[in-house]
């Protein structure tokens, strides 16, 4: 195990799980369904990652993420994406500002709506790539660079993307580099026909739903770190190495349906984030460590975006989910534990 279990953790777990129980409750005063895609967001957002969503229009994706912002009082800013999109609009500018008392003159940095603890990238796949790329730093290390200057992002800083899968005229697809930032890749699927009756139903009457702040940044902070402490075994650890380097087709250990389908596979931030997706989900259920089955819950967002089919995947109709699938039954938990 690489961390030690003690009264205290075990304690802060028993709360994280409460925690994530009331953020849920309060989101399903809002949100009808999408149960998954409320787990995955609140897996990222404890273990500190990013989220891209992807899903067509109408499907609350927004509000979904300015509802949980709110359920956690967190600031939350929006900008969408445009072709015209410059870097400057999303990480600030300098200008040049006068002072009237002693007619000098100074430059001051504007803060750009990337100074936030909640970010929405709405359809980021609408913007070129040198405005995307203005967002890399930010993800990565949490600061923003300007100038001379290199400014801290407030904590927690979280970046939601939405990406519409329909639409492909007008669009630039995110680099490699970009996708990679993003801890999970989420699918926002359409709702059943009793929870679009639902849907309906609230959303053409008169009453609207209010919320209620559960937590705040601190303890948001404070669980994102708990989830660092979890404790997770050796043997845990080599499953999930193993797991996404059977992804990469030159692989010894590659199952033929991705030697045959896969250009590139998932790299090392691949195995990172599935080992801490799995302790996540193990401390959000109020377990103590996690298991190789909780990687293999992980990872479908995980892998989806870090998995590159090639053009005969594409000509075959051979989607990231089924190479993802034929790795999970591929790759076996090793005969005993470390």
């Amino acid at each position: 195990m690489t961390e030690n279990n003690s009264p205290g953790l075990l304690q802060e777990l028993h709360d994280l799980a409460e925690g994530r129980n009331k953020i849920a409750a309060e989101l399903r005063k809002v949100i009808v369904g999408q149960d998954q895609v409320i787990d995955e967001l609140l897996m990222a957002l404890f273990a500190n990652g990013h989220c891209l969503l992807i899903g067509v229009p109408g499907l609350a994706k927004t509000l979904l993420i300015s509802t949980m912002a709110q359920i956690l009082d967190l600031d939350f800013k929006r900008i969408q994406f445009t072709p015209d999109l410059m870097p400057s609009d999303i990480i600030g500018t300098e200008i040049l500002e006068e002072d009237k008392s002693t007619g000098h003159r100074n430059f001051k940095f504007v803060q750009g709506p990337i100074f936030t603890n909640v970010l929405l990238a709405d359809e980021i796949n609408r913007t070129p790539p040198k405005t995307q790329a203005a967002l890399l730093q930010a993800m990565q290390e949490r600061v923003v660079s300007a100038g001379t200057q290199t400014m801290t992002l407030p904590p927690p800083f979280f970046v939601l993307a939405t990406q519409n899968p329909i639409e492909l005229e007008g669009t630039y697809p995110l680099p490699e580099a970009q996708l990679d930032r993003f801890m999970f890749m989420v699918q926002v699927t359409y709702p059943n026909e009793a929870e679009e009756v639902q849907i309906v139903s609230s959303t053409t009457t008169d009453h609207q739903p209010t919320v209620d702040c559960v937590l705040h940044g601190d303890d948001i902070l404070r669980y994102q770190h708990v989830v660092r402490r979890v404790p997770v075994s050796d043997y845990v650890v080599e499953y999930a190495v193993r797991l996404a380097r059977a992804s990469r087709p030159d692989s010894a250990d590659a199952p033929e349906l991705v030697r045959q389908y896969v250009s590139w596979g998932a790299g090392p931030r691949a195995s990172q984030f599935l080992v801490l997706g799995a302790k996540t989900m193990a401390a959000l259920s109020g377990r103590e460590t996690p298991s190789c089955e909780d990687v293999r819950r992980v990872a479908f967002p995980v892998l989806r975006h870090r998995i590159t089919p090639n053009f005969r995947a594409e000509a075959e109709g051979i989607k990231p989910e089924a190479l993802i699938q034929s790795l999970i039954e591929a790759v076996p938990e090793a005969q005993t534990a470390s």
